[in-house]
């Protein structure tokens, strides 16, 4: 089962190998007050108890710190969920920064509002009558679309490409492309799925690391880098992420990619 996980690893490493030569310079590294206020921020006691146990799986210090964030930097967070991420990013952006929040953020940002600390974080609304669902699909369509910001420094999305279908991620890409500054960047975590396995009820929430790279390199991105943070070699790639064997760890690839 490591040598499955390996295989995805391995092949994320030769496509990075041949693209880090055209991509210059490699992402910035995050700063020492930046990393005070992710510390600051994780260490929150406002904190749900059941965020708090998710630290040491979803690693956010080690997570931010490979994407390159930075305290001055406008960001947006896509699909939030409950705001696990969110809690964390908009307290660091919140003196110099920004975090826009956007599709079925809506959650997130109710429980959010009026919270000090939260006062820089808008919410960039999303119509969810925008989403189609093919008959039989698990996955989501969505049309093309813009989210009405441009010039962001970094997007950033937590295990959610695999709820679109090709065509929505597609758009979802081309949107988030049309977002960054020149030298912004996307920073996209995911359960892992086998290399070229098909679809089916138990892998429907995995992706292959493969193929959203190359979506995402189709939509005009570059990779810059890849991070192991989130390999997990006793995770067999078999199951359905909600499994009570599987869920909570999960092996998830990390990328980075940067808008040339």
């Amino acid at each position: 089962m490591m040598r499955t996980n390996l295989l995805a690893t391995g092949l994320i490493l030769g496509l990075t190998t041949g693209l880090m030569a055209t991509v210059s310079p490699v992402h910035a590294e995050t700063d020492s007050s930046t990393i005070e206020k992710i510390e600051a921020a994780v260490a929150d006691e406002r904190r749900p108890e059941a965020d708090r146990v998710r630290d040491a799986n979803r690693k956010p210090l080690e997570t931010l710190t490979f994407f390159g964030l930075k305290e001055d930097m406008h960001v947006l967070e896509l699909l939030p969920g409950g705001g696990w991420y969110t809690r964390i990013l908009a307290p660091v952006l919140n003196d110099n920064g920004k975090l826009y929040i956007s599709i079925g953020a809506e959650r997130a940002a109710a429980a959010l509002e009026g919270e000090a600390g939260f006062e820089n974080m808008t919410l960039i609304p999303f119509d969810r009558a925008r989403f189609s669902r093919p008959e039989g699909s698990r996955q989501s369509d969505v049309p093309a679309f813009s989210f009405g910001v441009k010039k962001l420094d970094m997007v950033l999305t937590f295990r959610n490409q695999h709820n679109f279908t090709a065509t929505g991620r597609r758009n979802l890409n081309q949107a988030v492309f049309e977002s960054l500054k020149k030298g912004g960047t996307y920073g996209i975590i995911d359960h892992t799925r086998r290399h070229m396995e098909g679809d089916h009820a138990e892998v429907w929430r995995r992706m292959d690391p493969v193929l959203i790279i190359k979506e995402v390199q189709e939509a005009g991105f570059q990779l810059v880098d890849y991070s192991t943070l989130h390999y997990r070699p006793d995770d067999e790639l078999r199951y359905e992420v909600g499994r009570k064997s599987v869920t909570g760890n999960t092996d998830r690839f990390t990328l980075l990619f940067i808008k040339p």
